[in-house]
């Protein structure tokens, strides 16, 4: 530099420290948001962008339970049909695209507590393991889940006039947390 000649500051010096801080933190986030799986909603399906029909045959059951096959099925078919634009078949059809086989595997009921007075149960736990299995027409799978565990407790009764048998609840109200978990699990799956 020559003596008597006005400077240009470096360009770096015109930044103030509040506009560095924010630099700082809008590049820390997009480093976050990119590296950390940042997708939009839908865009990690299992589901091929073809499959237009889902079939969701009656699950099978290897548990000594009554229904809980239907209230599993059931449950999965009204939670592809609320949150999916899926045709759903509730057989097994050769025209799907797609097939979802679901299967109890097992099923327990095991006393929780106790009343202190009686010595009688109060109330029970349900423990309901399951595996799906979502194949495509052409047979590749396109989403498995062999071992799916829920439990639910629920309370008996010791009035016997007004008896009435719980378990059927409980079971009802694991089969839709199991369907919208499933169903989650092959939509937006990370």
């Amino acid at each position: 530099m020559r003596p008597g000649l006005p400077t240009a500051p470096h360009p770096a010096s015109r930044l103030s420290a509040p506009r560095v801080s924010r630099l700082v933190m809008v590049s820390v986030l997009v480093l976050l948001l990119t590296a950390c799986g940042y997708h939009q909603a839908g865009s990690a399906t299992h589901i091929p962008a073809n499959v237009r029909t889902l079939a969701v045959p009656i699950f099978a059951t290897h548990a000594q339970a009554f229904h809980t096959e239907m209230a599993f099925t059931q449950a999965t078919i009204r939670e592809l049909n609320t949150r999916t634009k899926y045709q759903i078949i509730n057989s097994d059809s050769p025209d799907a695209d797609a097939t979802l086989h679901g299967t109890i595997l097992t099923q327990t009921v095991a006393p929780l507590t106790y009343d202190a007075t009686t010595g009688q149960s109060s109330s029970y736990l349900v423990s309901i393991t399951a595996k799906v299995l979502l194949t495509a027409h052409d047979g590749h799978v396109l989403y498995r889940n062999d071992s799916i565990l829920y439990r639910e407790q629920f309370q008996s009764t010791q009035d016997l006039s007004g008896f009435i048998q719980e378990d059927g609840y409980a079971v009802k109200r694991v089969a839709r947390e199991f369907a919208h978990t499933i169903v989650s699990d092959m939509l937006e799956s990370f």
